[in-house]
């Protein structure tokens, strides 16, 4: 498989008909269906479903979407290492959940690139487990994670700050009222459980009471779920920085009693050659982090 055929075939998928695709691509129409066609033979797979005025991926098509889309984002992020040898810059790759964290990661970037103005970021947004997929397969330098967790692939600064776990509710809602909540508080109320809930502490934290909780929606990141919240049809269990991020009058955060809280960690994975800037830019956290 070529590169330079991957990136056709995402145009295709992505834009679900042939002629478009063509036109984004400066291709004529029988050049892009002849490409498309000698990749099918060349994988021994239907790729698309083609109709009257689109086209849709089979599920061989859908896996190779996902495949194709990592080969062309880790050929681009290798080509932009090599076109910043020999000089500070270039992209560095950070991916990171909604947290408080991301002010200390703010101040670091901002007074790193008072040094190395050329140096440039990407920032990806998702949830532990995306991040630590994206890390292992070289497409992040550097990752925001919760503890606890198994960082044994894993370097690492731990902060200091912790983040505490608590409810985002509806002001109009009774738990509004109260300065904390506890696990049989929520009892009777819809809740909006976080994906990785039982990794960060959050199942055992509720301990028997877990199974009459009416765990209405789960969700990966906060800012749908907070919209729920503010249509009144439920509470949405998260971490303090993250529900900090939306600043509704409309929503609180009450903090779970007795107290659940999680540190963050900045990680890296172990033995896997840098680039000169992120490798400079791991340094300068650990001096950040280290007056912080």
């Amino acid at each position: 498989m070529e590169y330079r055929v991957l990136k056709y075939f995402l145009t295709v998928a992505r834009e679900e008909n042939i002629t478009r695709a063509a036109e984004v691509l400066h291709l004529s129409q029988p050049a892009l269906s002849r490409q498309l066609m000698q990749l099918e033979d060349e994988l021994g797979a239907k790729l698309f479903e083609r109709g009257k005025r689109s086209i849709t991926l089979t599920d061989a098509g859908m896996l190779l979407r996902r495949r194709a889309q990592e080969i062309v984002d880790l050929t681009e992020k290798t080509e932009r290492e090599f076109q910043s040898a020999g000089t500070l810059g270039g992209v560095i790759s950070i991916g990171s959940g909604e947290a408080e964290t991301m002010r200390f990661l703010a101040g670091a970037m901002e007074s790193f690139s008072r040094q190395y103005p050329e140096v440039k970021f990407d920032l990806y947004s998702n949830n532990a487990d995306f991040i630590k997929e994206r890390l292992d397969r070289g497409l992040l330098d550097i990752g925001v994670l919760l503890e606890p967790g198994d960082l044994s692939k894993y370097e690492y600064i731990r902060l200091k700050d912790r983040e505490r776990w608590g409810a985002l509710v509806p002001r109009k809602c009774p738990l509004a009222e109260k300065e904390s909540v506890r696990a049989e508080d929520l009892i009777g109320h819809r809740v909006f459980m976080p994906k990785r809930a039982q990794a960060q502490g959050v199942v055992a934290w509720f301990g028997d009471l877990y199974e009459k909780l009416d765990v209405y929606v789960s969700y990966n990141l906060l800012y749908n779920a907070a919209m729920l919240v503010d249509c009144g049809i439920g509470a949405a269990l998260t971490i303090e920085g993250a529900a900090a991020l939306y600043k509704n009058p409309n929503t609180v955060f009450r903090p779970f009693s007795p107290q659940l809280s999680v540190s963050s960690v900045l990680v890296w994975k172990k033995y896997q050659p840098m680039t000169p800037a992120a490798a400079a830019f791991i340094e300068h956290l650990k001096k950040t982090a280290a007056q912080y």
